[in-house]
C-alpha cells in the first residue's frame, strides 16, 4: 500500500502536520476498506437526495454517482493506491472522486458527517452480514435434518454429566443441534431487524441544516425507519453489541457441538468418523488423524467472545456523542463475521460427509443400567411411590455392579426378590428400544415423536 503525504480534509485548522506515528495509529483504513461498496451506496443516496433539495443539478448528480461508480470498480479490482491523508475508506473515496470529476466531488458532503455516514455503513454492512449468517445457519441446519433422517434407527447413550444416561435416538440428538441453532437464527433475525433504522442526516451529532429527505433515502437504502434521534444515532454502537452478542451464543453452541464431536471421534469413543478432508496429521506420529476443524471452531469461539467484550468495554465509559474510540469497533465486527461465517461453512460441510458407527453406539446403548429409570417408572406405574421405587433400584444397580451381573440377565424371581410388584411383563421393559419408544410425548426421543419433529421443521421451510 503506498503512502504520500497529503492534507487531510479538516487539514485547514490546523499549522502543524501531524505526526507521521500518529498518522500511523489512528488510520483505520486497514480495516474499513471492507465497507467500499456500502459507503457508495450511501453516497449515491446522499447525492440522489441533494439533488431532490437543490443542491445539486441533474448533470452534477449525475456526474458524481457515474464517478463513484468508477471508483467502486477500482477498488473491486484493486487498482488502488491510499495516500497517507486517507484515513479512512470515506475519506479515500471522496478524494479520488474529486480526482475523477474535480471540485464538484467536494459537493458531496454537504449535509452529512463522517460521523453519521459511517455509521450508515456498519448498518449496511451488518444486515447483508447477517442476511449471509441466516442463510448459512439454515444450510447448516437442513444438513442436520438430512442426517436425522437417514439415521433414524440408530440409538446411542444419551449423557448427563459425561456419564451414559438413558439410550435415545441418534436422530433426536441431532435434532438438538437444530434447536440451539434455531434460537440462534432468531437471535440474528431479531438483531436486524433492530439495526434496520437509517442513520444518515443526524450530521456529526445535532442533524443536517438542508432539510434533506431522510424518508426518501431510507427507502432508497431499503431501511424499514429511521433513528428517532441524532446524538443516539452517532452515539450508537449497540446494534454491533448485540450482533457479537448472537454470534457468542452461537459459538457457544458450536463449540459444544465440536467439543462433543472431538469425544465421539476418539478412539475412546469411536462413534464418528470423520472426513479426512476435515482432519489433519501429525509431525511425528504417522497414525494420527486429528479433529483439526472442530477444535478450531471450538477454540475461535473465544475470538468472539473477546470481540462481545471489546466494544462492550469500548462503549462502557463515552460520554455522548461521538468519540474516536468508536473506531475501535470495527476490528472485532469484521474478524467476528468472518469467524462466524466460516465456522458455520465448515461445520455444514464436516457434517454432510460424517458417518456414524452403529455397531459403536448401539454397543455403549445397550449397558442395561440405562434402563434403570425404566425399572422405577415400571414400579410407578404399578402404584408405588417413585421415591421408594427410585430406592428399590438404586439397590438393584448396586448389587449388579457388585456382582458385575447385566439388568437383562437377571431372571424375574431375581428381581421379585426386591418388589413383588415386579411381573413377567418386565422383562418386555428391559430394552434400549423399548425404552426409546415409551418417551412418545412431545420433544421425547421416541420415533414417531422424532419423525414429527422432522415434519414441523419441513413444514416451516
Amino acid at each position: 500500500m503506498a503512502k504520500t503525504t497529503e492534507n487531510k480534509l479538516w487539514g485547514e485548522r490546523f499549522s502543524e502536520a501531524t505526526d507521521p506515528r500518529v498518522d500511523q495509529f489512528t488510520e483505520s483504513l486497514s480495516e474499513d476498506y471492507r465497507l467500499f461498496r456500502h459507503d457508495i451506496a450511501g453516497s449515491i443516496a446522499h447525492a440522489n437526495a441533494l439533488s431532490r433539495g437543490g443542491i445539486l443539478t441533474a448533470i452534477e448528480t449525475k456526474k458524481i454517482i457515474c464517478g463513484l461508480k468508477e471508483v467502486e470498480k477500482e477498488l473491486e479490482v484493486g487498482s488502488v493506491e491510499f495516500l497517507t491523508s486517507d484515513e479512512d475508506i470515506h475519506t479515500y473515496i471522496e478524494r479520488r472522486l474529486t480526482e475523477k470529476i474535480g471540485p464538484l466531488g467536494g459537493k458531496l458532503h454537504t449535509g452529512r458527517s463522517r460521523n453519521d455516514q459511517v455509521a450508515l455503513d456498519l448498518k449496511l454492512y451488518l444486515r447483508e452480514k447477517i442476511t449471509e449468517i441466516l442463510h448459512q445457519t439454515v444450510l447448516l441446519q437442513k444438513g442436520l435434518v438430512v442426517q436425522a433422517e437417514k439415521q433414524i434407527d440408530i440409538y446411542l447413550p444419551g449423557y448427563t454429566h459425561l456419564q451414559r444416561a438413558q439410550p435415545v435416538l441418534l436422530s433426536h440428538h441431532l435434532l438438538a443441534y437444530y434447536e440451539m441453532l434455531e434460537r440462534d437464527r432468531t437471535r440474528f433475525a431479531d438483531c436486524q431487524k433492530r439495526l434496520n433504522q437509517m442513520p444518515l442526516g443526524a450530521g456529526a451529532l445535532a442533524g443536517n441544516s438542508f432539510q434533506l429527505s431522510r424518508k426518501v433515502v431510507a427507502d432508497e437504502l431499503r431501511f424499514k425507519a429511521l433513528t428517532a434521534n441524532s446524538i443516539d444515532t452517532v452515539s450508537d454502537r449497540d446494534f454491533i453489541a448485540e450482533f457479537l452478542s448472537a454470534s457468542s451464543i452461537l459459538m457457544v453452541h458450536l463449540s459444544r457441538w465440536a467439543e462433543e464431536w472431538i469425544l465421539w471421534a476418539s478412539s475412546e469413543f469411536g462413534f464418528i468418523t470423520l472426513s479426512d478432508r476435515f482432519c489433519t496429521g501429525s509431525s511425528i506420529m504417522p497414525q494420527k488423524k486429528n479433529p483439526d476443524v472442530l477444535e478450531l471452531v471450538r477454540g475461535k469461539s473465544g475470538r468472539v467472545f473477546g470481540a462481545l467484550v471489546n466494544i462492550l468495554v469500548i462503549t462502557k465509559g463515552l460520554p455522548f456523542s461521538y468519540n474516536r474510540d468508536l473506531q475501535e469497533d470495527k476490528r472485532p465486527l469484521f474478524d467476528t463475521v468472518e469467524t462466524v461465517l466460516e465456522s458455520l461453512t465448515l461445520m455444514t460441510l464436516l457434517l454432510s460427509e460424517v458417518q456414524f458407527n452403529r455397531m459403536k453406539m448401539e454397543a455403549a446403548a445397550s449397558d442395561s443400567l440405562l434402563l434403570a429409570t425404566d425399572l422405577a417408572d415400571y414400579l410407578a406405574q404399578k402404584g408405588l411411590p417413585f421415591r421408594e421405587a427410585h430406592g428399590i433400584v438404586g439397590k438393584i444397580v448396586q448389587e449388579a455392579i457388585a456382582n458385575q451381573k447385566p439388568l437383562h440377565k437377571w431372571p424375574i424371581t431375581e428381581f421379585q426378590k426386591r418388589s413383588r410388584i415386579f411381573q413377567n411383563d418386565l422383562l418386555n421393559v428391559l430394552t434400549p428400544r423399548a425404552a426409546i419408544e415409551k418417551r412418545g410425548g412431545v420433544g421425547g426421543t421416541a420415533t414417531a415423536s422424532v419423525k414429527a419433529a422432522i415434519q414441523r421443521i419441513k413444514k416451516q421451510w
